[in-house]
């Protein structure tokens, strides 16, 4: 009887331990799936945040992912002659196609093996940028690529035994000489000492525009500067003009040069334009590379400021790819191709996008592949603003790579120049007094 009774109570006890196991796996069941609900809904609500700037991996980015010559071509298997860009046609390419599917998809870019660990590694993919808009040179594989700081720069940002120059293109001075010749403080509390834009030609007076009176077919801005040049990196120059420099970086010798074409070529265009040269390495007191577009978009408040006739401005820089792919020949002459790039933390960015595009499209109608299309960037791969809030009329344009030539830049810089000022034309609208 006693052994019966005992026999009981073991059985009732270990069912009040299975019991008690059942009740504890589905409290962890719970708790965990609990848990990953909170993540998920975390992660959701940052990709749809992001989402709203970054186009690709989000099907609310989906147009603005597909080039334009993917999606021209896609249309005309739909709509025969839908894709004809005068004598200008772009290949439906399979390659292009699966890349970007599977870039849609992963966000591995099946061109660059170094996606593939930038999940596990986010500072691999710092530089990866998004095509918003093809040019009919398209390759999804050729993205902006952004040099770093040079080594051994230190807080003034000059390298060691390299002579240091202000924006006007005088050696520095010592900080015991007197700076009363040179352009001063601007006022701006930064510790600045930036040399005013300046313009190459002798136009004077403020009327509107008018034709030129040398030439009645051809209008003129008749001494109004509408068009603004700076650098926020204005030291990057090319290892073909530097001869046998171990970086592509110089004081003198620099995308300043660019700059300055480009407003002679306007001003020849009837464009009145300025330009902003300035070394902020030498201009800045304890000047951080990092801090860049800080400095420059004072320089473009203040030109804004002293000027409220500027509608169009340019950032001009050049990239630092390589010359296979940073160059193009057209009609038998090597040009420097160009990328367009939109910081997308701007909160206007598609209206900074719609500008560069008009640029894109007159360019590749008059020059066929010369750009590298439109490219936007976030705060993760880049400053992801650039300047570009201040304007709508705002674009950074990157010319050529550290492999280009002088002649190959300007010929691009000169193609640029026509392009916009058939654009500030075209949106003007200007009437030209008929002939009596």
């Amino acid at each position: 009887m006693k052994h019966v009774a005992i026999t009981w109570n073991l059985g009732r006890e270990s069912q009040r331990f299975r019991q008690l196991l059942v009740t504890g796996r589905t409290f962890a069941f719970l708790s965990l799936g609990s848990m990953i609900m909170v993540i998920v809904i975390g992660i959701g609500s940052i990709v749809h945040q992001s989402a709203s700037t970054t186009p690709m991996s989000s099907m609310k980015g989906f147009a603005a992912a597909v080039s334009s010559g993917l999606f021209t071509d896609m249309l005309e298997m739909e709509m025969p002659g839908a894709g004809e860009q005068g004598d200008a046609t772009i290949p439906l390419s399979g390659k292009e196609i699966g890349s970007f599917l599977v870039r849609l998809m992963t966000d591995i870019n099946p061109s660059d093996p170094k996606s593939l660990l930038t999940r596990e590694y986010p500072v691999m993919g710092g530089n990866e940028a998004y095509l918003l808009r093809a040019g009919t040179s398209a390759d999804m594989s050729i993205e902006p690529e952004d040099h770093d700081p040079l080594p051994g720069t230190g807080d003034t940002g000059t390298l060691e035994g390299e002579s240091t120059i202000d924006g006007s293109g005088r050696p520095d001075p010592g900080p015991d000489e007197d700076r009363s010749g040179d352009a001063g403080d601007n006022g701006g509390g930064n510790g600045t000492s930036e040399v005013p834009p300046v313009r190459n030609t002798d136009q004077s007076g403020s009327n509107p525009d008018k034709p030129d009176p040398s030439n009645p077919s051809k209008p003129t801005t008749a001494g109004r500067d509408v068009v603004f040049i700076y650098h926020s990196h204005n030291r990057e120059s090319w290892f073909p003009l530097l001869g046998d420099s171990k970086y592509a970086e110089s004081p003198s010798k620099n995308v300043t040069l660019l700059g300055k074409r480009l407003q002679q070529k306007l001003e020849k265009e009837g464009i009145g334009a300025l330009q902003s040269a300035t070394d902020y390495v030498t201009a800045i007191k304890k000047y951080n590379w990092a801090l860049s577009y800080k400095y420059s978009k004072k320089t473009v408040k203040d030109a804004m400021a002293s000027n409220k006739d500027l509608t169009f401005f340019f950032d001009i820089h050049r990239n630092s790819l390589r010359k296979k792919q940073t160059t193009i020949t057209i009609n038998g002459k090597a040009y420097a191709q160009v990328m367009f790039i939109i910081g997308q933390e701007n909160a206007n960015w598609r209206k900074n996008e719609a500008f560069a595009n008009k640029i894109q499209d007159k360019l590749e109608k008059q020059y066929p592949g010369i750009s590298h299309g439109i490219w936007g960037k976030t705060t993760a791969n880049g400053n992801g603003e650039y300047n570009q809030s201040l304007s709508p009329g705002s674009v950074l344009i990157e010319i050529g790579g550290v492999d280009n030539t002088l002649e190959e830049s300007y010929r691009t810089v000169d193609a640029l120049a026509k392009v916009i000022a058939e654009l500030y034309w075209d949106a003007k609208k200007v009437d030209l007094p008929k002939e009596s």
